[in-house]
């Protein structure tokens, strides 16, 4: 009876202390995991809070911080574990909250950025490639080049709009898919890929060695008036070469004769640095005039001046500039102030209301945080609003004629109207 006692007893406590050791309340080896996992999303959260509270354009709130963490504690970590989420998502995605909660309701531009959208956007914003900076369709006869970048590696060894490629690093183009051909074209930066093509205008075959680099895309195109001396451009994007660009223009439209009439197209320009904006006044404004200012909190304003160009490439002539719920940012700015200075007449709908400086701040991880860091003023201290720039004259999707059209005509009753008066 005895011997039997001992062996419950025995028996009992063996069973107690498996028990105890797969215990998650007790397990040597779990809980410091989770320990360490969760210090290293903390410290990440705290990294975000402190970007935020030394850059974002109005003070940061540490109390809605600390509810953060103790939302992630209680639910947000949980939740996302429980739908198997890796703990570079977790970290993502919480992150991203964390950032909407911080941010002012006005702020819908602000965001957390995982790395690649976070590589995406930088090279959509800055305007910057790197790839071979070619584009184009197939075709029965090869691969017919719709665009070649002016600043690429292929421009620069002789390839042009309407040229046939025919093999790309030694692969017959007909015996490959589109998608193959579009994987060829953007190799790894630093990559050489020999290319043979016909060129259009002679069908001679040249074999090219283009390196993958970075570059800056062409972002100013013409567009064709109905009217001679009105010209059009489509400015797609800002960024460090829009000048530039719009310079060729500008020098090759003179040399057709007088400008009577220029239509600028930003619809859909998501706009980038300030500076393009600037330097795209200095076609249209007197130099030296104090152009627009930003203002970062706690911080002097940062005013931008009408840079000087030579007069033989300046227009003061009547302008059409227009503008969608796309147009933002520099292309917005570089608008509200030409219509401001009575310089232009705005066409189209409200534009996006991001006249800002947005800046991008890097992580280790390669991921960023993307946050407004000072809000766009007149000259008179008039602040850009939130709510966009509001066209002179609404021209919305719902209209029948062709925009570019209606301002061609515009400009050309504009013409004869100043005409008549001057009699």
């Amino acid at each position: 009876m005895k011997i039997h006692k001992q062996g419950s007893l025995i028996f009992f406590l063996f069973f107690f202390f498996i028990f105890l050791s797969n215990s998650p309340a007790v397990s040597g080896a779990q809980r410091p995991k989770e320990d360490n996992v969760r210090k290293e999303y903390i410290d990440f959260f705290e990294d975000v809070y402190k970007t935020m509270q030394d850059n974002y354009y109005k003070p940061v709130s540490r109390e809605a911080f600390d509810q953060f963490i103790k939302d992630f504690d209680a639910k947000i970590y949980q939740q996302l574990k429980s739908e198997k989420k890796s703990d570079d998502y977790t970290r993502w995605r919480s992150a991203d909250f964390l950032v909407k909660r911080l941010k002012t309701k006005e702020d819908i531009f602000s965001a957390f950025y995982p790395p690649e959208p976070a590589k995406e956007y930088k090279q959509s914003a800055l305007g910057q490639r790197i790839d071979l900076g070619i584009e184009g369709e197939l075709t029965a006869s090869g691969y017919r080049t719709t665009q070649v970048e002016p600043r690429s590696d292929a421009y620069e060894k002789g390839l042009r709009i309407a040229d046939v490629l025919v093999q790309i690093d030694q692969q017959d183009v007909l015996s490959i898919t589109q998608e193959k051909i579009a994987e060829l074209l953007n190799p790894l930066q630093g990559s050489t890929v020999k290319i043979a093509f016909l060129a259009a205008a002679n069908q001679a075959r040249h074999e090219i060695d283009v390196v993958s680099k970075e570059y800056f895309k062409q972002t100013v195109f013409a567009i064709p008036t109905k009217a001679p001396g009105i010209y059009g451009l489509n400015i797609q994007h800002f960024n460090r070469v829009t000048a530039e660009d719009i310079f060729r223009f500008m020098k090759f439209f003179k040399t057709q004769g007088p400008i009577k009439g220029l239509i600028l197209d930003l619809r859909g320009n998501p706009g980038g640095p300030p500076l393009a904006a600037r330097e795209l006044a200095s076609f249209f404004l007197p130099a030296g005039e104090e152009f627009a200012y930003f203002q970062k909190r706690q911080e002097e304003k940062a005013v931008l001046d009408v840079p000087a160009l030579p007069k033989e490439y300046t227009y003061d002539g009547p302008m059409v500039i227009l503008v969608n719920e796309k147009s933002g940012s520099a292309s917005e700015l570089f608008s509200g102030v030409m219509q401001k200075r009575g310089r232009a007449v705005l066409m189209g709908v409200n534009t996006a209301g991001q006249v800002m400086l947005k800046s991008m701040f890097p992580f280790d991880d390669k991921s960023m945080v993307l946050l407004i860091t000072g809000r766009g003023y007149h000259p008179d201290g008039t602040v850009f609003s939130f709510s966009g720039i509001v066209p002179d004259r609404y021209f919305g999707p719902d209209e029948k004629k062709d925009i570019i059209d209606y301002a061609t005509l515009y400009l050309v009753y504009a013409l004869q109207k100043g005409s008549s008066q001057n009699k």
